[in-house]
């Protein structure tokens, strides 16, 4: 993992500047096959980086632009007639990493589109089952600060995205490499490939056998139960989120070449993992409060086990 991890981040690195976090966050996610949600303001990369990605790790990418007019079988594929027979036509939701770009510019309706797929890995049309590619993931962006016309995703759909990534803006030095280096577009094509689907799918196996103490399983029982108790929260952690940031603190540890897990793994990634699992109460949203200020909060008071 930890040489396959460098292998891909040098390759995306030739296109994707001074976002070196986002990018380990979103190797994480996509040694488990889990589903990703980028926020960040637009020209921060958010698109680039799933597309690069994506084509490092040799799998299909495929992009789906929302928009208020986008129905559920755009996303999933319909039944259509050819040569007098009715046949499945799939929908872009049939790759292995899937954008769904502006997910919140589009109605309830279609967002729904998208739960089966995330949760089940399959989507059913015309009352069958049809299952997707394997690895499935869904990297799904949003403006953080735009919000009209918009519909904003249900708590049920924010659930299953395993990382919330915020992308921000680059530092000073980057971003004049950036302008010095990408003036003209960032040569997309010239990326190779440096894995390939089966190694994303091994990856996932090896990060289940990260040995993990019982203790920090308590730990992260401790931080979920901190947040279910915290009054300026509507609603906390559910015990899905604690399967998925231990899952994620391990493909961390895979990453650094360890087979065991530590304390600072669960740290470095609670914040990506439960901060939009999070609720806030309207009071607390008033005072400009954010999940993530939340989640440090409950590591700082919650004790590190010995």
């Amino acid at each position: 993992m930890k040489e396959l991890h460098a292998r891909v981040a040098g390759e995306v690195g030739k296109v994707v500047v001074g976002q070196a976090e986002a990018l380990e966050d979103m190797l994480a996610a996509l040694a488990l096959g889990g589903h990703v949600l980028l926020e960040g303001v637009p020209g921060t990369a958010k698109t680039l980086l799933a597309s690069a990605t994506a084509r490092a790790l040799g799998i299909e990418f495929r992009r789906l632009q929302f928009t208020p007019d986008m129905l559920p079988s755009d996303v999933t594929g319909t039944m259509a007639l050819r040569a007098g027979e009715l046949v499945f036509r799939p929908g872009p939701v049939f790759a292995g990493v899937v954008l769904a770009d502006e997910i919140n510019r589009t109605p309830p309706k279609t967002q729904a589109a998208l739960l089966e797929a995330m949760q089940e890995g399959q989507v059913t049309v015309d009352g069958v089952a049809r299952p997707l590619p394997e690895p499935f993931i869904v990297v799904a962006t949003q403006n953080p600060i735009e919000y009209e016309g918009t519909y904003p995703l249900p708590e049920a759909q924010l659930d299953r995205f395993t990382m919330r990534i915020a992308i921000g803006y680059p530092p000073l030095s980057e971003e004049a490499k950036m302008l010095t280096e990408q003036t003209a577009d960032p040569p997309l094509d010239d990326l190779q490939p440096v894995a390939d689907a089966a190694d994303a799918i091994s990856l996932a196996d090896e990060a289940k056998e990260i040995y993990v103490e019982e203790s920090l399983n308590r730990y992260v029982v401790a931080l979920l139960r901190s947040t279910r108790a915290d009054s300026r929260l509507y609603l906390g952690a559910s015990p899905r989120a604690g399967i998925a940031l231990l899952r994620v603190a391990k493909a961390r540890a895979l990453a650094a070449g360890r087979a065991f897990l530590e304390p600072d793994d669960v740290k470095a990634v609670a914040a990506a993992v439960l901060s939009h699992r999070l609720i806030l109460a309207p009071e607390a949203r008033s005072t400009g409060l954010s999940g993530e200020e939340i989640v440090r909060e409950t590591l700082e008071k919650t004790p590190v086990p010995v």
